[in-house]
């Protein structure tokens, strides 16, 4: 039986597991303070629990999670069949000093090990201390358009096939 959209079950599901394994940066939508709606890429780390985004503690973002901490994360791969996780929760923030270890981690992903440890010390050298940003998940969808697919089209699929019967 496939797992409905929606359960936090899907984490465990393996394109879920890919994905959050990836170095494909995860998109960040929120509600900007005037109310409209803001999309940004970012490097994240998956801890398990937590999606975690890092930067500086001043970052406009900050201001706007603080006001309405509901936020919905994209990551996707771009090849066909496109893959596509889907997350929608809340934002907490803190101020941790120095580097966020999750941060450091992410860079190390996305960079490799020496280029990743260049990125972090220089980051370091920008302030004291970084904004993390975590959001555990309230409701996952999975599109891997082989068995899950927008809901518009799986209806659409689902009446063809009747009609044909």
């Amino acid at each position: 039986m496939v797992t409905k959209q929606g359960s936090t079950d899907l984490l465990q599901d393996p394109v879920a597991q890919k994905l959050l394994a990836s170095n494909s940066p995860a998109r960040l939508a929120y509600t900007w303070t005037d109310g409209s709606p803001r999309v940004v890429p970012m490097w994240f780390q998956w801890n398990g629990e937590f999606v975690v985004f890092g930067g500086p503690p001043d970052a406009p973002k900050g201001q706007a999670l603080r006001k309405d901490p509901r936020v919905a994360i994209t990551i996707d791969q771009g090849d066909w069949p496109y893959k596509t996780l889907l997350l929608r929760g809340k934002a907490i923030l803190d101020e941790v000093q120095g580097i966020a270890p999750e941060y450091a981690s992410a860079a190390e992903r996305y960079f490799g090990v020496e280029q990743g440890a260049a990125w972090v010390n220089q980051m370091g050298q920008m302030g004291p201390t970084m904004q993390r940003i975590r959001v555990r998940p309230e409701w996952v969808g999975i599109l891997d358009f082989e068995t899950r697919f927008p809901s518009a089209i799986e209806r659409a699929m689902a009446a063809a096939g009747a009609g044909s019967s």
